[in-house]
């Protein structure tokens, strides 16, 4: 038996700024940002699947996402694409193959929307 699961549990973001961070992932998620900030660092975003934690305490210019780690499903990428260039989101490309586009959060981690 392998010790190790076959799944992913949580992926961390680093951010500069943990309040104002939670509040533009939850803004963006649709959330309410009302959970606690753990240990003056940590914010657990409530998900659906694998979790995201923000984390002030491992940011650095080094440490961002220069590539897109993960993905956001949706179910209508047109429909998402505009409500994030509503929401005045860096969007980094357009809609790749009727399937996917990257954007970048506050702190500049690229990440990336896909059509499930």
């Amino acid at each position: 038996m392998n010790p190790i699961l076959n799944e992913v549990g949580t992926v961390f973001i680093p951010v500069k700024d943990i309040k104002k961070a939670r509040d533009w992932y939850c803004d963006i998620l649709g959330l309410i940002a009302d959970g606690d900030i753990l240990y003056d660092h940590l914010y657990v975003i409530p998900m659906n699947g694998t979790g995201i934690v923000l984390d002030s305490k491992t940011y650095s210019k080094n440490t961002l996402f220069k590539t897109p780690a993960f993905h956001l499903n949706t179910n209508d990428i047109k429909e998402a694409y505009e409500y994030m260039k509503q929401k005045k989101v860096e969007l980094t490309t357009g809609i790749q193959h009727n399937h996917w586009f990257t954007f970048k959060d506050p702190d500049g981690n690229h990440l990336m929307v896909c059509q499930c």
